[in-house]
């Protein structure tokens, strides 16, 4: 199916923006925290934490990082592991380092002060054009685009874009198609509300048609199959992982390590890892005390899909020698309580397995 030609997205745009206004205006949202500010500083962090992100669960902690860093300054002087610690559980745990970069740029090369400009704004560490876009437009009136998922899904079911996403050709046709369609004012309704009929409306797999304002012209619903937008068909070949964590306490603190710079949860500190299940039953053949196999925790990450399988064991009570022993074996790291360890950034599922079983 071929898409349509631009001089019909013109003829449309000014119906399809004025339509997403007025929706907006009467039926989209407008209490959530990061609403009715120019603030830049809560605008980027709320669009930052809101990829991949859904808002109930940003809502949390939204606030709690408001309060530790109420702005760009406090931000930018903060350890790297502080900002990872409050990010702790939100995932994808690189938009927090380059959270923290972007607030330390903004300080060095801007002077507190975040651009102005979207096309200045894309330069920042871990802001993409789209998020730079949101910025300007919320906080500057910019006339900029906005294209994240929740707004591919929107237009490309409204125009019937069938072009293949997964190209960066197919990728540029519709920024350019998201552009024409911008309306001359009104921008903040707008983006707010493309926001929100994909977030809330035109969703993923059963679109609520009948409540869009698009229904009337939307391809996709004429055709009675939005939900084949967007196409994209190159997907991503999940992979499979398998490792043992050790679980070692004594005297109700246990031992945590600090992961590499780079890779999977960088910087996170959590439980000793181990690639081959061997190795870690010949440690533990080692110490003293007793321990035993915790139930496996399934850990799905974006490209692959993740078992661990955890270990507690616990050294004898005030022995010292056990505990010099067991540290000789072990990574680099530290004792913590467990209350100190939900204090300090933890992947999700490390912190959800002492959730269950500190206790």
């Amino acid at each position: 199916m071929r898409t349509q030609d631009f001089s019909a997205g013109e003829a449309v745009s000014p119906s399809l923006a004025e339509r997403v206004v007025a929706w907006q205006r009467t039926h989209g949202r407008h209490d959530l925290p990061w609403q009715n500010t120019r603030d830049p500083y809560r605008v980027w962090l709320s669009e930052i934490m809101l990829q991949q992100t859904q808002v109930s669960t940003v809502l949390a902690y939204y606030d709690r990082f408001l309060a530790r860093f109420p702005d760009v300054a406090a931000l930018a002087a903060a350890p790297q592991d502080d900002v990872l610690a409050l990010w702790s559980g939100l995932g994808y745990y690189s938009r927090a380092r380059n959270l923290h970069r972007c607030a330390q740029a903004v300080m060095e090369q801007h002077g507190g002060a975040f651009p102005r400009s979207s096309a200045v704004l894309a330069t920042l560490p871990g802001i993409g054009r789209s998020t730079a876009a949101a910025i300007a437009a919320f906080c500057f009136g910019e006339r900029a685009a906005i294209l994240d998922g929740n707004v591919k899904r929107v237009l490309t079911r409204a125009l019937g874009f069938s072009a293949d996403l997964s190209q960066a050709s197919a990728e540029r046709e519709l920024w350019a198609r998201a552009e024409a369609l911008l309306p001359a004012t009104g921008m903040e309704a707008y983006t707010q509300g493309l926001m929100d009929l994909g977030a809330t409306v035109c969703t993923l797999r059963k679109p609520s048609c009948l409540l869009c304002p698009l229904q009337q012209t939307c391809v996709g619903r004429a055709q009675g199959e939005p939900t084949r937008y967007p196409v994209k068909t190159r997907k991503l070949k999940r992979g499979q992982r398998s490792h043992a964590l050790l679980w070692l306490e004594q005297d109700g603190r246990l031992w945590l390590t600090q992961r590499p710079d780079s890779g999977v949860w960088a910087r996170l500190w959590s439980l000793p890892e181990y690639e081959d299940p061997a190795a870690l039953q010949r440690l533990l053949a080692a110490l003293p005390g007793q321990g035993e196999a915790l139930p496996a925790v399934e850990h799905a990450l974006t490209h692959f899909d993740w078992v661990l399988q955890p270990w507690l064991h616990e050294l004898p009570a005030g022995d010292a020698a056990a505990r010099a022993a067991a540290q000789a074996l072990l990574p680099a790291g530290r004792w913590v309580s467990v209350e100190e360890a939900f204090e300090m950034g933890l992947p999700a599922p490390v912190r959800k397995l002492l959730e269950r079983h500190g206790g």
